[in-house]
């Protein structure tokens, strides 16, 4: 096999892509696309995702040290393509696209009701990396669809269709 450098910028893809949720201190909800996601601890469980500080999700998630996590599949790609694509800094994207929206029982962000996997998170950290910061948030619930559940409450991730 010979081989060449590849890019370094899309070195670990695919990924599933994601959503990430959140409401500011005015109750104002948004949601924005992000790239880069990942498990940074086990014990106790937490997540990593990183953010430009341009964007306007950036801030809210500074000021209230919280987010959620929304898994997307194919069913949700118009949705995605959407809140990836305007700013909440222009528009009321929730109003704007009709999202469904459910309570967090953890935090209080929205989570994407129509998305198969939702994971509360508490920022207990963060490491500006360069072009982003990576929130550090530690996990207080995940919401799975009853269909991609087993008995033990383990997530059978070959059942959903990501994009």
């Amino acid at each position: 096999m010979q081989k060449i450098q590849g890019s370094m910028k899309s070195c670990l893809q695919p990924m599933p892509k994601i959503l990430v949720s959140c409401r500011d201190n005015n109750g104002k909800n948004n949601a924005l696309a992000v790239a880069y996601c990942c498990n940074c601890s086990y014990d106790p469980p937490m997540i990593m995702v990183g953010i430009v500080p341009s964007r306007y999700s950036y801030k809210i998630i500074k000021e209230t040290g919280i987010f959620v996590v929304n898994l997307v599949g194919n069913e949700q790609k118009e949705m995605f393509d959407y809140l990836g694509s305007h700013s909440g800094r222009d528009e009321d994207k929730f109003s704007k696209f009709n999202i469904k929206v459910e309570e967090g029982l953890k935090v209080n962000a929205p989570l994407l009701a129509d998305c198969p996997v939702n994971i509360e998170c508490k920022v207990v950290n963060s490491i500006v990396t360069g072009s982003h910061e990576m929130f550090v948030g530690k996990i207080e619930y995940v919401h799975s669809d009853k269909t991609i559940v087993d008995n033990q409450g383990n997530i059978d991730f070959s059942k959903i269709k990501f994009l």
